[in-house]
């Protein structure tokens, strides 16, 4: 079994370097030479370029966008011309769900089978191999590749048909984006009012307004740091999914529309190189406060 990973960025690097713990041959590919020096000296294959990535069985893509996957699989420069029958492929990246669907059934007249698996899980848990994922497709590849999917992931779950993997990972991805804005807009009042900010996380963090997002990013923007999360230039894809289900399906959301607001307030403000504790900068800049260890007081005035 040959096996191959296309995209070495922040997240498909550790998780490559874990996939190569398998003892399978792996063949990586990046358009970013500086990507593979740590995989040669651990006994990867370096491939000269996308095309070699196809001699795999399971290619295993984690990569930033819908528009990127869709080059490399389906592009005229991409993998779909060396692509063979029974050849499988993996897609961990976050993509659209119509996009998603649309590569499934281009693949599956080519005799490629398809599994979305995108995952949930920081940097770190990258590195440590306790991602989330979640996959769509057929339940008889899961199981096929889920020995592969263990080197990567932790709780690993089959959700159903060709993207549900998708749609499991941006109704996460919202709930994650939901309780971020809301840590922005509520955590500036608060000093705004004179109150602690170390206190003020350390009650949130201890009590019922405790979320994932709250214990990750309030110790992070008491310290002004905004660079360990993902940042929201690229994160905003979840958001514009979201609202494109909204819109087609007639489902309302008006706390996501909200999130989004702010999220777009963000981004115009040049803070997208920021993670999503970066959203609290439109408050602050509002109020004239700042949420940091070195600021306890804000006043009325």
């Amino acid at each position: 079994m040959k096996l191959g990973f296309v995209g070495l960025g922040q997240m498909g690097k550790p998780m490559a370097l874990n996939l190569l713990k398998s003892g399978k041959e792996l063949i990586v590919y990046d358009q970013r030479p500086n990507s593979y020096l740590e995989f040669e000296e651990q006994g990867a294959r370096v491939a000269k370029g996308l095309q070699d990535v196809a001699e795999a069985d399971i290619i295993f893509c984690s990569l930033p966008n819908s528009e990127v996957v869709h080059q490399v699989l389906l592009g005229e420069e991409g993998l779909k011309q060396a692509l063979r029958t029974g050849q499988i492929i993996v897609d961990t990246s976050t993509i659209k769900y119509n996009t998603t669907l649309d590569i499934a059934k281009e693949l599956a007249a080519r005799g490629v089978e398809f599994l979305d698996a995108p995952v949930s899980g920081m940097e770190a848990r990258a590195k440590e191999g306790t991602l989330t994922m979640m996959c769509g497709g057929k339940q008889e590849l899961f199981t096929k590749v889920t020995p592969y999917l263990q080197w990567m992931a932790n709780k690993i779950l089959y959700m159903g048909n060709s993207g549900s993997g998708q749609l499991t990972k941006l109704i996460n991805q919202l709930l994650f984006d939901i309780n971020g804005a809301a840590l922005a807009e509520i955590l500036p009042m608060s000093i705004k009012l004179g109150l602690d900010p170390e206190k003020v996380g350390e009650v949130v963090n201890s009590g019922t307004g405790r979320s994932y997002a709250s214990e990750f990013f309030i110790p992070k923007i008491l310290e002004g740091n905004f660079t360990e999360g993902y940042p929201m230039k690229h994160a905003y894809k979840d958001l514009v999914s979201g609202v494109e289900i909204s819109s087609s399906l007639c489902i309302p959301m008006p706390v996501l529309c909200a999130a989004t607001t702010t999220y777009q307030i963000a981004l115009l403000k040049g803070l997208g190189d920021r993670d999503k504790g970066g959203m609290i900068g439109v408050f602050e800049d509002l109020l004239q406060v700042q949420y940091r260890k070195s600021t306890g007081k804000g006043g009325l005035g």
